[in-house]
């Protein structure tokens, strides 16, 4: 397959790569509002009972105990704040400081990959148009 060189002023590149960068923005967000609606709720339905407890007497030692004797439901929620957070973190990074050029350049990669393939690739129509 042959190379293709990215012109150094091509404003559709350009487009192109802010497209792929939003595309990846939703589907983080979405990862994370998937997580959520989906794992946040059997977490929250294992500690039913410990958080019953705690709407009556709120200690840090009742926390602990309900989180310790329910490993899974611990380790659930801690994926969820954990992906939120990093989310958050991301994007909050490229909206102050910008994207950094290891990331802009991966960016352009894919964007080459996905025009080298043409429209048989998944993102053509979202990325290209």
């Amino acid at each position: 397959m042959a190379q293709v060189e990215k012109p150094s002023s091509d404003s559709s590149f350009i487009q192109q790569v802010q497209r792929l960068h939003e595309l990846t923005v939703y589907g983080r967000w979405l990862l994370v509002i998937f997580l959520w609606l989906t794992l946040a709720p059997f977490c929250l339905w294992e500690l039913r009972t410990e958080i019953g407890f705690l709407l009556e007497y709120f200690t840090w030692a009742s926390v602990r105990y309900g989180l310790f004797f329910h490993p899974f439901a611990a380790l659930g929620l801690g994926l969820c704040v954990g992906m939120t957070l990093s989310v958050l973190m991301w994007q909050s990074r490229n909206i102050l400081f910008g994207m950094p050029t290891a990331e802009k350049q991966r960016l352009e990669k894919q964007v080459y990959r996905i025009r080298q393939q043409g429209p048989s690739h998944p993102l053509w129509k979202w990325v290209c148009k």
